[in-house]
């Protein structure tokens, strides 16, 4: 039987350096290529060991593999702290049985004989393995990792815009709704009259509760202009313009004077006196998450009138 150890040695070596990378970018350390390329060398350190007649019978030892797997944390983000060092071997833990756990259930999911050996995608047993198996793992590894990568990132995006999601309940004329609200440091609208910040409302979810010529106008603005849309009474006196850039293109938004803006955030609720509201016929959130970008200085004013 002929084993081709450079094979598994090198595919050993490339899976335990994407494991560290992707460990460095859940944790958010910069760390550079040659340190991760050392970390994976000195994890690929076991195969070897597991080929060798005198040292195999260490090979497997859970000791072993728990003092292999500090040599490549180490090596790869050092010693700061006891707690630094135990949150990146946690998290290079956390990586390793995460792609693992996605190849075992995607080969599982594919494989057309539930009782398939599994030792097979480890070519441990059959030379340089299954043509089919090595194929799986190649593709399957970096496939692994990309999923992976993606999807922290996207668990820390949904972690910082949900933590920054406000209930937002407004009132104008007749016109009584809440919503979901975004706070968006990136919004930076002002009445450049009376200084007043503006909130941007989706008129998606609560089209109903609109007057008509309001829903109109929100669609396209240039009709109060060309004076295509007669607002009603009680609108047309709270009409400000609040001149917008889009894309290097200057324009100007309809926004109202509402009659009451209240934000709760961790079960605690404000009266926002200073604020405009400008409607937009648009979906603002892809999810439906929310439903208005707040301004960031209406949750300053209200925290500071708690």
């Amino acid at each position: 039987m002929v084993v081709y150890m450079d094979a598994i040695w090198l595919l050993n070596l490339l899976a335990d350096s994407l494991l560290l990378w992707l460990t460095s970018i859940a944790l958010k350390r910069k760390v550079c290529l040659f340190r991760i390329l050392l970390g994976g060398l000195i994890g690929s350190g076991i195969i070897i060991m597991g080929f060798t007649s005198s040292l195999s019978r260490f090979a497997g030892n859970p000791f072993m593999k728990l003092a292999f797997s500090v040599a490549m944390v180490f090596a790869v983000f050092g010693y700061k702290r006891w707690r630094y060092f135990f949150s990146n071997l946690l998290t290079f833990y956390f990586a390793t049985f995460l792609m693992g756990g996605i190849l075992i259930g995607v080969h599982y999911f594919l494989s057309f004989h539930f009782q398939m050996e599994v030792n097979a995608l480890l070519a441990s047993t059959r030379g340089f393995g299954d043509p089919v198996s090595w194929t799986f793992i190649v593709i399957g590894i970096p496939a692994a990792w990309v999923f992976s990568k993606n999807r922290i990132k996207g668990i820390e995006a949904a972690q910082i815009k949900y933590d920054q999601l406000v209930e937002v309940h407004i009132r104008i004329e007749d016109c009584d709704f809440t919503l979901k609200g975004l706070v968006d440091s990136g919004n930076q609208l002002y009445d450049p009259l009376t200084q007043l910040p503006v909130m941007v409302v989706s008129i998606v979810p609560i089209r109903e509760k609109l007057p008509e010529e309001v829903a109109a106008l929100a669609e396209d603005a240039d009709r109060l202009m060309e004076g295509k849309t007669v607002l009603p009474d009680g609108w047309a006196g709270r009409v400000r313009l609040v001149p917008a850039k889009t894309v290097g293109k200057q324009s100007l938004l309809v926004a109202y004077k509402p009659d009451d803006v209240r934000i709760t955030s961790n079960h605690k609720t404000w009266n926002v006196k200073k604020a405009l509201i400008s409607l937009s016929a648009q979906h603002l959130s892809g999810d439906d998450a929310f439903g208005c970008i707040v301004h960031p200085k209406m949750i300053a004013e209200a925290a500071q009138s708690a």
